[in-house]
């Protein structure tokens, strides 16, 4: 008799309709969701799912790593699942849980505060917590899978629960088995790294931390200030999704073979790259989109940043598809002039 009143509770009043999801994505495109429903826990989580199997299901986390072409014609679930726990710890490490609607760079500080090393260089990077491990975000030579341990799912389809290590999560550069075979199969509800304690293993060499560390007279770097670092760089090259609507970085940084990289050398020899083995280097998109002649152009309310031609905008009241179609043209524009394919980091939608 309780499941049955707590899952007409959740039929008739909690569920919203025809609701406005510009304040739910960062780049503020103004689409709405068919049906709206704010999931607080895994158990409401597993009946609200039960409920309306038949019902097409949009699942929403931070909503920074999506563009939003069209209004959803399905029940959005806003997955809100909060807290963060240590489940083990040693003298020199610890595994902590966090919950996926956690804000990613909020629990990155709540780590830093208790001098939990690992995550520092992942610092103000945009969404939750729980699309972390789909994505396998990273940011300046550290990636989440470097601290991975495991993360809990929920199957759609039965509701049973699933946890996935890191072997069977199949993370690559900005991939995991949650965009390829098992996509649209499972929910991640929380997610478990292990971090360090004591001995930090520290991170300088990508980018400009270096640089900034310098530039602050800081000789014996803690994990804190690798963090300030980060973030002051990317406060300088990217805007606040407060200000100005934007998921970050748009595009993947390219893979290219050592052949065809020196073979780009030869007409663009400043071109910078990133040695990825013996056959591969990685090539900053952002350089061949700016070189492209791309960076700081603007289209009406919509473009691509000043200071980061990675990152697309939208200034007021662009709609989605207009900055789908200038992503359309940047890539066809890279591929003609370079010859090299660039894929989005971000999902469309």
């Amino acid at each position: 008799m309780f499941w049955q009143k707590h899952l007409k509770y959740i039929k008739t009043e909690m569920i919203a309709h025809n609701v406005s999801l510009k304040s739910f994505n960062t780049f503020g495109i103004d689409v709405n969701a068919s049906s709206y429903f704010n999931v607080t826990s895994t158990e409401t989580l597993k009946l609200v799912l039960k409920e309306h199997k038949e019902q097409p299901l949009f699942f929403l986390g931070g909503g920074s790593n999506m563009l939003l072409t069209k209004d959803i014609k399905a029940l959005v679930l806003h997955l809100n699942l909060k807290g963060i726990d240590i489940l083990e710890e040693t003298e020199d490490t610890v595994t902590v849980k966090a919950m996926a609607g956690e804000n990613w760079h909020d629990f990155v500080i709540w780590c830093l505060n208790k001098n939990f090393g690992g995550i520092e260089n992942l610092s103000l990077i945009p969404g939750n917590t729980g699309t972390a491990p789909i994505q396998n975000i990273g940011a300046y030579g550290v990636e989440l899978k470097d601290v991975f341990v495991s993360c809990e799912t929920i199957n759609i389809k039965d509701q049973t629960t699933r946890v996935f290590d890191k072997t069977e999560c199949k993370f690559d550069y900005r991939e995991s088995i949650f965009k390829q075979q098992l996509k649209g199969q499972y929910i991640i509800t929380s997610v478990n790294l292990k971090l360090t304690k004591s001995n930090h293993k520290l991170h300088l060499d990508y980018g400009a931390i270096k640089q900034e560390l310098e530039k602050c007279n800081i000789k014996e770097p803690t994990i804190q200030d690798i963090s300030n670092a980060v973030i002051a760089i990317r406060q300088n090259k990217l805007p606040d999704p407060k200000e100005i609507g934007n998921s970050g970085s748009f595009f993947k940084n390219p893979i290219i073979s050592v052949d065809q990289f020196k073979d780009l050398r030869q007409n663009f020899p400043e071109i910078p790259s990133y040695k990825i083995s013996e056959k591969e280097v990685k090539v900053p998109a952002g350089w061949l989109i700016e070189k492209a002649g791309f960076k700081g152009k603007r289209f009406g309310d919509y473009g691509v940043h000043n200071k980061q031609a990675l990152v697309l905008v939208n200034y007021g009241n662009a709609k989605g598809e207009d900055i789908y179609q200038l992503a359309l043209l940047i890539k066809k524009t890279i591929k003609r002039l370079f010859n090299i394919e660039i894929e989005t980091e971000v999902n469309i939608i």
